[in-house]
């Protein structure tokens, strides 16, 4: 399927490709290539301005992208794939199941989205972009494309939508009926005019509120309306200062990102096993021990997390939530290693440690260092 490209024929407008015995179009051959590739979905949409981004644009009026400034940085560009890429006809937009059984923690161990379990999605959606573009130019010679995953400025969730690959959940994240909630995202615009699919129209979560009653937050406000300022994924990943003490014990042991509202999504109760080997769970992700995180210096910290989007929250961003989910666990045996933290070369794991005892009750010593 990889070698030599077929050769590419029009028929009535329409642009066919020689492959085996029979034609098949364009759209076909890329989508066959994309799920050889270990893509789960794809789908097509055109290249048309944002439906919602006047909603996007109202969502960051209001601040609830909180310290998330990139979300906000040449916003127009999420209006119009034209922006990104000039000339652009259509978008193919992909998607990889990520699943994976997740253990319970125990009463001293931390929590860590599942999508965070295996080596960092980005590099390993990249890759398969960039393979799917080869394959699309060695087809449309001289064809312009640019790939894109959650970093480049897309309504990507939206884009899926239009693709016919789902709907948008109440809480904000694109369902599937064949994997759920579990999907990374990515997309290739493209200066080629391709069929669009048959957009998902239809909201199949009738009037299911599990994923709202589910967050400990309240960070779903209210149907499709996400105040991130208040989501345990932002507080433990994307904010970098203290987190607001009184939603430190909301977070309970998640140390870095949250699933409780996908968990209890009953559409991912058809979710089905990651066929991606890169999304598989490493063995000291799945249910990490607090203590043993606490005591990771900068060294040890960048050697455990190599290749996994943990290392986004830096060693003293994990180690803060590492605080707070023991001081959450109220386990007397962890005030040594809290009162070691004290002294950390970090104010903001001093300031987290110092919370962490006084929930567990223990008399704490000023940190030694002003925060």
């Amino acid at each position: 399927m990889f070698g030599r490209a077929p050769a590419c024929y029009g028929v009535r407008g329409e642009l066919f490709v020689i492959g085996g015995s029979k034609l098949v179009t364009l759209e076909e051959q890329i989508k066959s290539n994309a799920l050889a590739l270990g893509f789960d979905l794809v789908g097509i949409a055109a290249a048309e301005p944002s439906k919602s981004f006047a909603w996007f644009e109202r969502w960051l009026a209001e601040g609830r992208h909180g310290e998330m400034s990139y979300l906000a940085r040449n916003v127009e560009r999420r209006a119009d794939p034209q922006r990104l890429l000039p000339g652009a006809k259509s978008v193919v937009v992909v998607a990889c199941n990520y699943h994976a059984t997740d253990a319970a923690p125990g009463p001293r161990q931390g929590r860590v989205a599942r999508y965070a379990l295996g080596h960092d999605y980005h590099e390993i959606i990249g890759k398969k972009l960039a393979a799917l573009i080869e394959v699309i130019r060695s087809l449309t010679p001289g064809a312009q494309a640019k790939a894109c995953v959650d970093t480049a400025p897309v309504l990507e969730r939206e884009m899926a939508q239009r693709a016919g690959l789902g709907w948008i959940g109440k809480n904000t994240m694109l369902l599937n009926r064949r994997f759920g909630q579990w999907l990374f995202l990515g997309e290739i615009l493209l200066d080629v005019a391709l069929r669009p699919d048959a957009p998902e129209t239809r909201d199949r979560c009738g009037r299911c509120t599990r994923c709202i009653a589910a967050c400990p937050t309240l960070a779903i406000v209210a149907p499709h309306e996400l105040d991130a300022r208040r989501c345990i994924s932002y507080l433990t990943i994307e904010l970098k200062g203290p987190i607001p003490p009184e939603l430190r014990p909301l977070i309970g042991n998640h140390v870095f990102g949250c699933d409780d509202c996908l968990e209890v999504c009953p559409w991912n109760r058809f979710a089905q096993q990651a066929r991606e080997p890169g999304f598989s769970p490493r063995a000291d992700l799945t249910t990490p021990e607090l203590l043993d995180l606490l005591e990771l210096d900068e060294e040890e910290f960048q050697r455990r997390f190599v290749g996994s989007p943990i290392l986004r929250a830096k060693r003293r961003g994990l180690l803060r939530n590492v605080c707070v989910a023991l001081g959450n666990a109220g386990d007397s045996r962890a005030v040594p290693a809290l009162t070691r933290a004290l002294e950390d070369v970090e104010p903001l794991v001093r300031e987290h440690a110092a919370w962490a005892l006084e929930q567990i009750g223990a008399v704490s010593k000023p940190p030694s260092r002003a925060v």
